[in-house]
């Protein structure tokens, strides 16, 4: 039996930090929450709190941190606050395992900190390497990190490779045989409505997926696809590839994550339900497998698979991204920011559905797109696109 091995969840009250808390009670003679990490959720973080007993819980802002402390005055847990703290812990010796959950850029400094700290990594947060790329994988090699892709596609396509490719991505897809790359997508709920409709679409109908439970912003981001192509990004940088190396494939059951194709003519998919603790608990047990709550699938009660290739005329966000994958580093840090500025303004119902992509492509036409060194450079690349969506939101909306 292993020691208890003491982890760190950013994001802790989003849906994978959830579910990553739900795979390590079942397994509590093996893993144990060294520290919780989350925005300004107070009711939900004091409930996760009290039942995982946390050394440390760490909240975004001040007031949010006063609020937790008061409701937490009578046990263990130290309450802190900020960035600099969350870095902090992360890097902590006594840390084995950081899941990095916090949605959006505001996780890719607590989760490099981790990487720079050497820990091994359940890399949820697609966004990191989206912004950084090159630098985020460097730093792994550089520091003798662990990265294991927790996105259901990601850790999919981690599962089909050889295991000496899963060691060391960098050694190069066609050294082993694979041609391809094929990462599925379930073509969110508006798959199938008249694409002339799409102007009408609501919040309400945007957040609701026909398979996964995920945030709002997420949820957003899978009626658009641009998670596809957020995803599409991050594959180019996990496997050490490009982007002609990858095709994204559309299967609304959402049961076959994604694919390898090899040069023979094999490909091998991981198959599995649309349950998020199956990805995470092989990210926290790997090479090994534990218990993750989840149900094995039932083949005799499957009606069918389908396939089909993306609609850009549907989705232009996803032809967006990939084109931006194309195009270098400072593209995809813009579109990320740009595409979270847009997906917030939506939500707040300042702008309609089909306008995402207005502000996206927008942006990135108004956007100079020079290169990209360090963590510094791509910072102030990520503000600038802010305030330039931020312009571009106030004039769409105002006409």
């Amino acid at each position: 039996m292993n020691p208890t091995e003491q982890v760190v969840v950013l994001g802790a009250t989003g849906s994978i930090g959830l579910s990553t808390l739900d795979v390590i009670a079942r397994n509590a003679a093996r893993y144990q929450v060294y520290a919780l990490v989350a925005g300004q959720n107070v009711e939900q973080m004091t409930k996760l709190c009290l039942t995982h007993n946390p050394k440390f819980a760490i909240m975004d802002c001040e007031h949010a941190a006063r609020a937790l402390k008061e409701h937490l005055k009578h046990t263990r847990t130290e309450v802190l606050c900020g960035a600099q703290e969350m870095a902090h812990i992360v890097a902590h010796t006594d840390v084995d395992i950081v899941m990095s959950a916090i949605v959006g850029a505001a996780g890719l400094l607590p989760t490099l900190s981790a990487v720079e700290a050497g820990k091994k990594v359940l890399l949820a947060n697609k966004e990191s390497l989206v912004m950084s790329g090159q630098l985020f994988m460097d730093k792994v090699v550089r520091h003798g990190a662990t990265l294991l892709p927790i996105d259901s596609e990601h850790n999919a396509i981690y599962q089909c490779l050889p295991h000496a490719l899963q060691q060391d991505t960098n050694k190069g897809l066609n050294q082993f045989g694979v041609s391809k790359i094929l990462l599925t997508g379930s073509g969110g709920p508006f798959l199938t409505r008249d694409i002339n409709s799409l102007k009408e679409v609501t919040v309400e109908q945007a957040v609701a997926h026909p398979n996964w439970s995920m945030g709002q912003k997420i949820s957003v981001d899978s009626a658009t696809m641009m998670n596809k192509g957020l995803e599409f990004i991050e594959a180019k940088w996990l496997f050490a590839c490009q982007a002609e190396d990858i095709d994204v494939v559309i299967h609304p059951q959402s049961m076959i994550h994604s694919m390898v194709q090899y040069n023979d003519g094999s490909i091998i998919a991981q198959m599995g339900q649309p349950d998020m603790r199956t990805p995470i608990a092989y990210g926290l047990a790997y090479p090994e497998r534990i218990n993750a709550g989840v149900e094995p699938l039932d083949f005799a009660s499957i009606a069918d698979f389908t396939f089909t290739k993306p609609d850009f005329a549907r989705y232009p966000n996803l032809k967006l991204a990939i084109d931006a994958c194309k195009s270098g580093q400072a593209a995809t840090t813009v579109i990320n920011a740009a595409n979270e500025i847009a997906v917030a303004a939506f939500l707040k119902k300042q702008i309609g559905f089909c306008d995402i992509y207005r502000v996206n492509s927008q942006v990135l036409d108004k956007s100079i797109l020079g290169s990209l060194g360090t963590i510094d450079e791509i910072m102030a690349l990520d503000a600038q696109t802010r305030q330039l969506a931020r312009e571009v939101v106030e004039h769409i909306s105002n006409v």
